[in-house]
């Protein structure tokens, strides 16, 4: 059985592409990418519904006398959402002149968009594996949470903005058309970039996610084109049959595929920027892309500027623990002494950790775990 996944493992490396595509995929498996599209979704539909309420109740208030304005600027702000933007215009009222109702609304919509900035910002550093103490601080998170939170209402305004402007081209023919498209593009490039860094550790040169960024831009556009096609053909003639239930199913559904393709897209840019490939899939060698991948996990955990964190690994038969693939940072001791912490990861995939002295230091401990909890001291 061993070596029937060695021999498919060789197969998926036998081409570049493939052995790339399996390189992203285990890299996005690492990262659980699945549950961080899902906290992106959450945090983005949480902060999205609501305000559409408060811009629903804040256009009633503002332009009471001017209908059409009304309806065109709702049509704008509902063009990232074509497939169920009928529902949403249909299901989003203005929550009345009443302070209450729209205190309420906005309360609602800075908490989610707050965790929208924040969980954007966790989720890109932990596909780039930045250790916690290179991320920013309380302080500079925040700010840089509010300026990512404005890139993303000036994406969503210009994205409403020249889809009206496609909209009048297409009464001046195909040529109008696509220029205005790729000039949607190409805004839409720079501004996921600069979204991208804002969410992104300093650390991350801008040119190692640049391509994601502008893949993401081109995607978002696909999707887009795609939901008014589907809305305009496949959806014409159906019938708003779910109600509620339909319309929030929808939007999650929605900001769910968006954030998990973005994740993707990111992932292989992480993994062609970082050298993390090829990499074993099915068997458990470790070619040099599974070593680097395991040490960004171990070294993501760093929390302390003094700690140390070190990889080893075992030789293949089971024999001794290897030498030291990677360190980085100090911790000292309980009495002083510098410690070194090393994180052992077994052929077998059991994790085992070890504390001891810097070699020419006393007063070390050594402590080992089975990587099912049990832990032994030893003076």
């Amino acid at each position: 059985m061993a070596g029937t996944r060695a021999r498919l493992d060789a197969l998926l490396r036998r081409t570049r592409p493939t052995a790339f595509a399996a390189a992203v995929w285990r890299k996005a498996n690492d990262d659980h990418f699945g549950y961080l599209a899902v906290l992106l979704a959450a945090y983005a539909f949480l902060s999205a519904f609501p305000l559409l309420l408060v811009l629903a109740t804040v256009l009633g208030i503002v332009l009471r006398d001017h209908p059409q304005v009304q309806n065109a600027v709702m049509h704008s702000a509902l063009t990232d959402f074509p497939v169920i933007g009928t529902q949403l215009r249909a299901n989003i009222h203005a929550l009345g002149d009443a302070g209450f109702g729209l205190g309420i609304g906005l309360i609602a919509s800075a908490w989610g968009a707050r965790g929208l900035a924040t969980s954007t910002q966790f989720v890109f550093n932990t596909v780039w594996s930045v250790p916690y103490t290179q991320r920013p601080n309380f302080v500079a998170r925040q700010a840089r949470g509010a300026a990512l939170l404005g890139v993303m209402v000036v994406d969503v305004t210009a994205t409403g903005a020249l889809s009206s402007v496609s909209g009048v081209g297409v009464a001046h023919g195909l040529p109008v058309q696509w220029l205005g498209a790729i000039v949607s593009a190409a805004i839409n490039a720079l501004l996921f970039t600069l979204g991208f860094r804002l969410a992104t550790a300093p650390r991350i040169p801008v040119h190692d996610f640049i391509r994601s960024a502008c893949a993401a831009a081109v995607v978002w556009q696909g999707l887009l084109s795609l939901g008014t096609f589907l809305l305009d053909h496949a959806l014409r003639h159906a019938e708003d049959l779910y109600g509620v239930f339909g319309l929030v199913l929808g939007l999650l559904a929605w900001l769910t595929v968006q954030a998990r393709i973005m994740l993707l897209l990111l992932e292989a840019d992480c993994v062609r920027a970082r050298g993390l490939w090829p990499r074993t899939v099915l068997s458990d060698g470790l070619l040099p892309g599974d070593r680097a991948a395991l040490e960004d996990l171990a070294h993501t955990q760093r929390r302390h500027r003094r700690m140390r964190i070190e990889v080893l690994y075992e030789q293949a038969d089971g024999s001794g623990a290897g030498i030291v693939a990677s360190a980085a940072g100090a911790a000292p001791s309980a009495a002083g002494q510098p410690i070194q912490h090393a994180v052992e990861v077994e052929a077998g995939g059991q994790r085992a950790e070890r504390e001891a002295a810097v070699p020419g230091e006393a007063g070390g401990a050594e402590r080992v775990g089975d990587g099912r909890g049990s832990v032994a001291h030893q003076q």
